[in-house]
């Protein structure tokens, strides 16, 4: 095949494991030949209306079936997929939507209030409405407003359709053109904490390799049943669980949102093998009231990703037989840096593991000088599943990379002896009080020692006499509670007083990204005064 990229390898699966589960996805199953057959059609409906290689589709909404259809159709066709996070409000979809140059919109029903605004005066000339899975509910985000300002002219006239008119429309009829794993697949929005979100550009070779080290480093097996709980449009569950099922020709279990009864009612039902997920929603399974009868025998393989498995947690598998592999990865790595193996996860408690198979690694100080282990540094990362480009955006590749190869991730972090990777914080996050550093994440796993805390994060506030002062943002696990005296009399002796929080703050839940992340952005413009 002409096709090197990822939208060969349904094709290519079709005489290994055509007839095979690929998707369940609500109470459908969908075989590796159907969904082949299908994102064949909606490559052919694409082109008819006018996208080629090289253009721009983009997908908003939260987990379908339709989108492993659009994001396979674009990579068949040579053009690139724009997945878009569904809680975003209209003006940021309409600012990603522009940015990238997009000309379709694919959305389910639930959003369409907020993609109805967001292509206004966008480029996108097809808007084409997915059927919500059941029980599917109208988004909450905020629509927002666009102002197009007053010379920008009459708004374009935008074709909406039916998907399913959609992919009817189209044939069966594959054309193989050269596509390299060289050639851009995807553009993925960052999160934008500090000014618009960059679109980092991932080549079929970045989702390839990525996805290769993910086979290489766990342990994957073409009977292998793996449960989506994360949103797709995420790159940890597109790149570590997603991509590499489908590759290994593996079954996938997909799941509009998380609920924790339904995921453990799922796993009996389908005999699920593998979960990926945050600290959070293994602990939200393991606190649910049906954990202890729930039969989660199949499983066998649990990545977690974001921080640390605090310790009840692991303690809470571990009484069921099972461990947890860790890992760390960002957005331009597709995501995969390092693994952490399960076996492992006591002996290197904390650590984020070695780097994967193909993937180098380097921490440098400030003058760009590899440090010695146990010296906090940056971390850098090279291989071919780290980009090489933002989407438009000459000058944030200059500020990324160093010698045009080395990507700067932002995070500090260290090695031990035996080379595995320990994450400071982010350079953003870092705590500088009185002169001294504070790497929140080291506080935060000693604060998450007590039984009565759910999560925690703690943000620097500002001070006149230390420039800077830790503050610590928590939740209270149910039936529980916690106070300053608490939380202070336990960090004593544990950890440095200057890196003690001067202020313990409760909340109800904590701000999070899609992925579940929490956001310190938000937590420093809330109690950062």
């Amino acid at each position: 095949m002409k096709n090197q990229g990822i939208g060969s390898w349904l094709r290519r699966r079709l005489a290994k494991s055509g007839d095979k589960a690929a998707i369940v996805f609500v109470d459908r199953t969908t075989t590796y030949r159907e969904l082949y057959e299908r994102s064949e059609q909606l490559a052919s409906a694409l082109a008819a209306r006018g996208v080629g290689p090289g253009g721009r589709v983009a997908y908003f909404g939260e987990n379908h079936s339709a989108f492993l259809d659009t994001m396979f159709a674009a990579a068949s066709m040579g053009a690139i997929f724009v997945p878009l996070n569904s809680r975003l409000a209209a003006p940021e979809i309409a600012y990603a939507l522009a940015d990238s140059g997009a000309t379709v919109l694919i959305h389910p029903e639930a959003v369409g209030a907020v993609a109805a605004v967001a292509v206004r005066g966008s480029g996108v000339t097809h808007r084409i409405i997915v059927e919500d899975a059941p029980g599917a509910t109208a988004s909450t985000t905020p629509v927002g407003v666009i102002d197009p300002g007053s010379d920008a002219g009459p708004v374009p006239a935008i074709v909406v359709e039916q998907f399913d008119d959609v992919v009817a429309s189209g044939v069966v009829d594959p054309v193989d053109i050269v596509i390299t794993l060289d050639d851009p697949a995807i553009i993925l929005y960052t999160s934008g904490t500090t000014g618009m979100p960059k679109g980092a550009l991932l080549s079929h070779g970045n989702l390839t390799w990525n996805s290769i080290n993910v086979l290489v480093d766990y342990d994957y097996a073409t009977t292998d049943v793996a449960l989506m709980i994360s949103p797709l449009f995420h790159v940890a569950s597109l790149g570590m669980g997603l991509l590499p099922a489908l590759l290994k020709g593996a079954t996938v279990v997909l799941e509009p949102r998380f609920d924790p009864a339904r995921v453990l009612q799922l796993i009996e039902e389908h005999r699920i093998t593998n979960i990926s997920g945050v600290p959070t929603t293994f602990q939200m399974l393991c606190e649910h009231p049906d954990w202890a009868s729930a039969d989660i025998s199949s499983l066998k393989t649990l990545t977690c990703g974001g921080s640390a498995v605090p310790l009840r947690v692991l303690d809470a598998y571990e009484q069921r037989g099972l461990g947890f592999s860790g890992g760390y990865g960002m957005t331009e790595s597709s995501p995969g840096v390092t693994s952490l193996s399960a076996d492992r996860s006591r002996e290197k408690a904390g650590s984020a593991g070695l780097p994967h198979f193909f993937t180098d690694m380097r921490i440098v100080d400030a003058d760009g000088q590899d440090v010695t282990a146990g010296e906090v540094g940056e971390i850098l990362v090279q291989g071919p599943n780290v980009i090489r480009e933002y989407w438009n955006r000459p000058e944030a590749n200059a500020e990324a990379f160093t010698d045009a190869t080395w990507l700067r991730t932002g995070d500090m972090g260290y090695t031990d002896v035996d080379g595995f990777l320990f994450i400071a914080d982010r350079i953003k996050d870092m705590i500088i009080s009185g002169g001294e550093n504070i790497y929140p994440v080291q506080v935060e796993a000693v604060i998450r020692e007590l039984d009565a805390v759910a999560d925690v994060a703690v943000i620097g506030v500002p001070d006149e006499r230390w420039g800077e002062v830790p503050v610590a943002i928590v939740t209270v696990r149910a039936g529980h509670a916690v106070t300053e005296d608490t939380v202070q009399e336990h960090l004593r002796g544990r950890i440095a007083r200057y890196k003690t929080p001067k202020r313990v703050i409760v909340v109800d839940e904590m701000p999070r990204t899609a992925s579940g992340k929490v956001r310190k952005a938000d937590l420093r413009a809330t109690f950062g005064a």
